[in-house]
């Protein structure tokens, strides 16, 4: 879809912070992230919700989110992480997403009003090293 933001991400037409690629998922950093080094993990099919992904192609998208899930707490420091998948509502581009997002005991994330955050120059490269180095088989 070339009107799709993620989609044009996943082909390589817009340029994005890429942690992981599968042949089922790209896997990259939020620009705008909740905390940084929150990635979004997207079905490399164009879907819009999680209800509208095929059956099939639900156990190698959430295999890649566990992935994500389990690597980016140590590769960040982090004590755990917060995975979420908006359908319609709150769901900012519609091709489907799941966020894993750091999470660490006071980092100000309160119930579900969390401000957005902006990455200085050079340090999203770096986030996205350090989790390309963590989550490479």
């Amino acid at each position: 879809m070339s009107d799709c933001v993620f989609c044009r991400i996943v082909s390589g037409e817009v340029e994005a912070e890429v942690v992981r690629e599968t042949d089922a998922t790209v896997a990259f950093l939020d620009a705008r992230p909740v905390q940084k080094g929150h990635v979004l993990v997207v079905p490399r099919e164009h879907v819009v919700t999680l209800p509208e992904l095929p059956a099939d192609q639900l156990p190698p998208y959430f295999t890649e989110v566990q992935h994500v899930a389990a690597r980016l707490p140590g590769a960040l420091d982090a004590q755990g992480s917060f995975v979420a998948i908006n359908n319609v509502v709150s769901q900012s581009v519609a091709h489907l997403h799941c966020h894993v997002v750091p999470r660490t005991k006071g980092d100000g994330l309160r119930g579900f009003f969390w401000p957005r955050h902006r990455y200085a120059d050079g340090e999203q490269a770096s986030y996205g090293d350090t989790l390309r180095a963590a989550l490479a088989d």
